[in-house]
């Protein structure tokens, strides 16, 4: 399992900035405004041989307020979830009350700290002002530009003195599907079906499942690892600390799994936050499985008004199967197992350079691009260069005359021709002369 690192500090230190500028990506809102991030965001760092995932609090301040106390406990949760705290300082102030009050924090979690000075964006400033921060008492203290990239290597050189390098596990050969979902959707439940016994505590309270717990078992004499994972509730109805750091195991177990099963409560009905937790799956590239449960609670069980609301709702992932089953009377349950093998050999599927490029070479004869100020998009070679998810490298004369509804079009064409049910593919786009 991956190490996990915590940015902590007071409001516009640049936490956001430096979040960004180690993920590799603009993932957090960014704004010369105190307290833009109220909530934590996480992001994925690979450095060397070492990846590791990446917190962005709120930041933490003295007056107090509703909203401060959940900042506060939210920073708390990242430190606790933590094996390496990044304390984030502005390097043009002075210490104040609210840098003390972290460091005490800090001291009290017993978590390796590194503090980080920011904004020390010229020689003179650095040398003048870095000093004064080992009165924080931690013993490694780095000057740092998150906005100019100075002294970024330095501290990721020093988070991974601290961290695990990547392993090969002897579990890798072996399929991990996770089952993603709102609090009290029944996925304990169907993990005790899958598994006909009961292995996972069930229980009517939302809530219930605080951990991400992997279990092995056999199906058709083949092994496999199901990851239960505490139930997503939305943000902002979340008050319990315990509960707080839930979601960031779910997230952590999505990451892991070969598959997500995405687990819908039929009794219910689908409601916006079954859409979010979908879209988890899908930002990390995994193939995705959709389960109706507590299909025995449906009076009127009518499967096509079921996949026309699934459509209608989920029309960012419609290659994803769908099953209806109830994981307390077992009906149906032998249909989910199948799926989720389907979707992850999918996944892995590899199609012929000459197969792709003749169905390509087809799909622009029969639709051609459209034409920007005069100029028209030529498509020369295709080739699969990745699986897991599935991707296809385009060699065309100008990347910035693809559409988004024409790249929409060639991966339907690609989809009608080649088997990828239940799984995202990716295209990537490349100007010739590059």
């Amino acid at each position: 399992m991956k190490d996990t690192v915590c940015i902590i500090g007071k409001p516009n230190v640049g936490k956001s900035t430096v979040f960004n500028r180690l993920i590799g990506e603009r993932k957090s809102i960014t704004l010369d405004t105190p307290g833009v991030t109220r909530d934590r965001i996480y992001g994925t760092v690979n450095y060397r041989d070492y990846s590791f995932y990446l917190i962005d609090t709120g930041g933490i301040e003295i007056e107090k307020s509703e909203i401060n106390e959940q900042i506060k406990i939210q920073a708390e949760v990242g430190i606790y979830e933590s094996d390496v705290v990044i304390f984030l300082v502005d390097g043009k102030e002075d210490l104040t009350i609210e840098d003390y009050q972290i460091r005490d924090l800090l001291k009290k979690s017993g978590k390796e700290v590194i503090v980080a000075v920011n904004k020390l964006d010229n020689v003179k400033r650095h040398e003048e002002n870095i000093y004064s921060f080992y009165e924080l008492g931690f013993p490694t203290v780095l000057g740092i530009s998150g906005e100019h990239n100075l002294g970024i290597g330095e501290l990721l050189e020093e988070i991974i003195k601290h961290l695990t390098p990547k392993e090969d596990s002897d579990t890798d050969d072996i399929l991990k599907f996770s089952l993603i979902g709102r609090p009290n959707v029944g996925k304990s439940s169907l993990i005790n079906a899958l598994l006909k016994e009961e292995r996972a505590i069930v229980s009517d309270e939302p809530g219930t499942t605080r951990d991400a717990t992997d279990t092995k078992f056999k199906y058709d004499k083949e092994e496999y690892i199901v990851i239960d994972t505490a139930g997503m509730r939305k943000k902002g109805r979340v008050f319990e600390t315990i509960e707080k750091y839930s979601l960031l195991r779910s997230i952590k177990a999505i990451d892991r799994s070969d598959v997500c099963v995405v687990v819908i409560n039929a009794d219910e009905g689908i409601i916006e936050h079954d859409k979010h937790i979908a879209g988890y799956a899908i930002e990390s590239g995994k193939p995705v499985v959709i389960a109706v449960n507590k299909w025995d609670l449906v009076l009127e069980k009518n499967i096509k008004e079921w996949e026309k609301k699934i459509k209608d709702n989920f029309q960012f992932i419609p290659y994803a199967p769908i099953v209806y089953l109830s994981a307390v009377t077992k009906k149906r349950i032998n249909t989910l197992m199948p799926e989720i093998i389907r979707v992850y050999e999918n996944s892995r599927r590899e199609v012929k350079t000459s197969a792709i490029n003749d169905v390509i070479s087809d799909a622009v004869l029969m639709h051609s691009p459209p034409s920007y100020k005069g100029k028209k998009l030529k498509i020369y070679f295709v080739n699969q260069s990745g699986t897991k998810p599935p991707k296809f490298t385009f060699n065309v004369n100008n990347k910035g005359l693809i559409h988004f509804s024409y790249e929409r079009y060639l991966e339907n064409v690609i989809r009608d021709n080649f088997d990828f049910t239940g799984t995202p593919i990716v295209f990537v786009f490349k100007n010739k002369k590059d």
